[in-house]
């Protein structure tokens, strides 16, 4: 594959939680100044789709952007792939096909083992690999997070069912870019007061400790704070934390190299590597380290692992991928097809001409639209646009 006919990979929003709150709208509102103009935005309901109103989840979701972003116009649609073996499966062609059309695929509330059961190998998750690789941002949030991850913590499963400590095989979504993470979000979570420790989602520290020995050797946990989000940038290998809490990296089997290969726009004054708990000597006994990040602060994806840039072929079926670049080609001829401001003056301006019957400058206006390379044409309901096509133009 010749990567220089593609755009590069889109950015990756992991948070921690408070994706709908004040300070999640300030996070999507720099993510969106990279998007296109009136973003498209595709909500996977399927991390919530064993729940009886998994559409009202959703859809708070998607008032969320309607209302509090309103001044990007964004395009929101919601995917109802819920449940496999059904009308609205993650498998079923005309329901995930939004996917292939999507500025930013957002997935968030629900359960993060059941997220994975439904969408493993499944057309909606192919979609979603060769979406992002063709620049659509994914934002996640909660669940999705946790499913993202190369293990995913089973928080519902041990915190209210009781279940003895364990991990479940994830998406392990960042495979595809030789990355072995484990997220888990709600990270510095204080619900449970002075009585009971709910940090490390739920899981408190004596209990998330032993987890940690059950990971195999080589693991990256990225702990990430409530109302805190860690942008993954993959088209600069640069990441940066947005929020009002902080982001951990927590290395296992491995030590980094100092501040390994610096993006020269990184100021190295900024990294911190102080911790407010104990750890830093639970890294150490798993031969690692411990890293933090608070709210404006870049680092490379170095930091997190030997970071690698992936081809779509060699990961998803030839007949997915090749349907992801045919959806973006007739998105982009469609994105040909609305004129310019320029071209619309000129259009109703000539209209005017036509109404007072003054065909010299209509027709002079027509000439003037042409040299743009549009052409018009006049209809029994108005006038009728095309681009030209640019071997025509003269």
């Amino acid at each position: 594959m010749n990567d220089q006919f593609y755009p590069e990979p889109g950015l990756i929003i992991l948070f921690g939680s408070g994706e709908t709150s004040p300070t999640g709208r300030k996070i999507f509102e720099r993510v969106f100044r990279s998007l296109p103009k009136s973003p498209r935005l595709a909500l996977l309901e399927t991390p919530a789709g064993f729940e009886l109103n998994s559409d009202q989840v959703i859809n708070r979701v998607g008032d969320f952007f309607s209302h509090r972003l309103q001044n990007y116009s964004p395009q929101v649609e919601i995917i109802p792939a819920r449940k496999r073996g059904t009308k609205n499966s993650p498998d079923e062609p005309e329901i995930v096909a939004p996917l292939l059309n999507a500025d930013m695929i957002f997935m968030g509330p629900g359960s993060p083992t059941y997220a994975i059961r439904q969408l493993r190998d499944s057309l909606a998750w192919y979609y979603l690999i060769a979406r992002h690789r063709l620049g659509a941002a994914i934002a996640l949030a909660s669940a999705a997070t946790v499913a993202f991850s190369s293990y995913a913590l089973p928080v519902y499963e041990i915190y209210k069912v009781g279940e003895d400590l364990h991990w479940q095989e994830g998406l392990d979504f960042f495979k595809l870019y030789g990355l072995q993470l484990v997220f888990v979000p709600h990270w510095n979570n204080q619900e449970g007061g002075k009585e009971l420790d709910t940090s490390r989602c739920f899981m408190g520290q004596e209990r998330f400790a032993r987890l940690l020995d059950m990971l195999p050797d080589e693991m990256t946990v990225i702990g990430l704070d409530e109302k805190t989000a860690l942008v993954m940038d993959p088209s600069k290998c640069e990441c940066y934390v947005s929020g009002m809490g902080k982001v951990t990296l927590l290395h296992t089997g491995h030590k980094h190299t100092q501040y390994g290969h610096m993006h020269p726009s990184i100021d190295m004054t900024m990294k911190i590597t102080g911790t407010d708990d104990n750890m830093a000597e639970i890294a150490e006994q798993h031969g690692g380290h411990v890293q933090q990040y608070l709210d404006g602060q870049h680092f490379p994806m170095s930091e997190i692992g030997a970071f690698q840039p992936y081809h779509p072929e060699a990961c998803l079926p030839p007949s997915i991928w090749q349907k992801a670049i045919q959806a973006r080609e007739l998105s982009k001829r469609e994105i040909l097809s609305v004129p310019p401001e320029i071209i619309l003056m000129l259009i109703s301006e000539r209209e005017a001409a036509r109404k007072r019957k003054d065909w010299a400058a209509a027709d002079e206006l027509r000439k003037q639209i042409d040299k743009l390379g549009w052409e018009v044409s006049d209809a029994k309901d108005g006038p009728v646009f095309m681009k030209i096509p640019i071997t025509n133009i003269n």
